[in-house]
């Protein structure tokens, strides 16, 4: 699965998907630069998301809410430790 070839795609916060049709494995990357898969989705809802006139909505509304999400990858903000938001910051910037 590593090698779904991904589509480019820009509706709100979705920036890119891709189908591995053997899987039945969504992949979507967000604007954020985290990457989820889903699996289980079947073929169908995927030629609906990039049918969709607005893929963004259509993923929240019928991948989003209906499929668990596994995370694969994420990218922090640039200069922001991810652990801050988590545990909050506890030294002050010097």
């Amino acid at each position: 699965m590593a090698g779904i070839e991904m589509r480019k795609i820009n509706s709100g916060k979705l920036t890119s998907a891709g189908y591995d049709a053997g899987s039945r494995a969504l992949r979507v990357q967000l604007s954020d630069g985290s990457t989820l898969e889903y699996v289980g989705v079947g073929e169908r809802v995927w030629q609906s998301l990039c049918a969709s006139a607005s893929p963004w909505s259509y993923y929240r509304d019928n991948i989003e809410e209906e499929f668990a999400a596994r995370r694969i990858s994420a990218v922090p903000p640039a200069g922001r430790n991810p652990l801050d938001e988590l545990f909050g910051k506890t030294c002050p910037d010097p």
